[in-house]
């Protein structure tokens, strides 16, 4: 890595997204889980349970209302909160949603966002000691495919994968013009990590379901120049791999969920031990989380399938509980318990879930025990290791 990495291998992670639904209404999840007014508090709290590193976002529509003009006050109260409580906080610029002003299928939209990206990091160097950690745009390739799906609005042309390669030329072009103006920064990626099984032994099933599959890996090589050169992609471009895991993220080929324990579901260990192997870059995963009572029980299997990855080689940098908040649901506005905090209640604070919080201290525990000979260290600004 060329800057920075992570000052805890614990993350906690706030919900940022702020995109319209297809129906039109503009979603704002920082908002609505009241972690705007809660900053503070919040990352105090995360904090005191052990969080030294964090994800979190900025609300491009809400900073730039018109073309070039930056109204910061959404985020530079964040800013500062980071810097009093003494987090480490990866910074999602584009997290799905742009300003009305800006067409993200524009010729521009490059230039634009990176004049945003930069315009921002200008601002965090201002109010921060640390070097840029960011996280430039956020799942390329669920974004496209909510696009091309019809998820989200439509965007561009009725043309399949031709939005993704839009975000990709995007993401090219900010990342280029943050190493430049800062060589220290450390640049991020978080892309859904999946498998899609095939339902049947079919041969044309089985094509099919590693042709469908083939997409999770196109950002990624597409940024790092492995694959479509043309673009611009370049090894540099990637400090450490970002994958984001939910007990969802398995399923048949045109099909329901793969279930976990069945002989389909694909052990995470050997996913991330791939992703290790294909990218030799430092990997981590940038989401992950579930809900109501399994919440325990799914950290449990995630810690030791990263324990596992591990011993085998890989180096996996952290483990982001994803959101760390609860908060309503993209479609329905449903209340989604996935927090170890809950939603803020009648006096102003957060309530947390003991058990989870249990179980995150025997997984520091169990990672803190391992053979540090295996263990990869973690490099931080000035060159110190832990």
């Amino acid at each position: 890595m060329s800057a920075s990495s992570f000052d805890s291998f614990f993350m906690a992670g706030f919900e940022c997204s702020s995109h319209r639904r297809r129906d039109g209404v503009r979603l704002d999840l920082i908002g609505a889980t009241g972690h705007d007014r809660h900053a503070l508090q919040d990352y105090r709290l995360c904090r005191e349970c052990g969080f030294l590193t964090i994800r979190d976002g900025l609300r491009w529509h809400l900073i730039e209302k018109s073309p070039g003009k930056y109204d910061w006050s959404s985020w530079l109260p964040m800013l500062e909160a980071a810097e009093e409580v003494g987090l480490q906080v990866i910074w999602d610029l584009f997290h799905y949603g742009s300003p009305d002003c800006v067409d993200q299928a524009a010729p521009d939209f490059a230039d634009r966002f990176t004049e945003f990206a930069l315009a921002a990091l200008e601002l965090q160097q201002s109010v921060s000691k640390r070097a840029p950690l960011v996280c430039p745009l956020n799942e390329i390739n669920f974004l496209s495919w909510a696009v091309d799906d019809g998820y989200f609005p439509r965007v561009g042309p009725e043309q399949r994968g031709w939005f993704k390669r839009q975000l990709v030329k995007t993401a090219i072009t900010a990342s280029k013009a943050i190493k430049r103006q800062w060589p220290e920064s450390t640049i991020v990626w978080a892309e859904p990590l999946i498998h899609i099984a095939p339902h049947d032994k079919r041969r044309q099933t089985l094509r099919d379901a590693e042709r469908n599959l083939q997409g999770m890996y196109e950002a990624y090589d597409w940024i790092v120049g492995r694959t479509e050169p043309e673009m611009g992609g370049d090894p540099s471009l990637v400090d450490v791999v970002g994958w984001n895991f939910y007990p969802h993220n398995q399923w048949y080929y045109d099909g329901p969920t793969v279930p976990m324990g069945h002989h389909e579901y694909r052990p995470l260990a050997d996913m991330l031990v791939e992703m290790a192997e294909r990218y030799g870059k430092p990997v981590f995963l940038s989401e992950t989380g579930a809900e109501g009572s399994g919440k325990p029980s799914w950290l449990h299997y995630v810690c030791n399938e990263v324990r596992d990855a591990m011993s085998r080689g890989a180096d996996v940098r952290g483990i982001c509980w994803y959101p760390i908040t609860a908060y309503p649901g993209w479609d329905n506005s449903r209340h989604a318990e996935t927090g170890l905090f809950s939603s803020v209640v009648a006096n102003g604070t957060r309530h947390i879930d003991e058990r989870l919080l249990a179980e995150f201290e025997v997984q520091r525990a169990l990672f803190a025990g391992m053979d540090t000979e295996r263990t990869p260290s973690i490099r931080l600004a000035g060159g110190a290791r832990r």
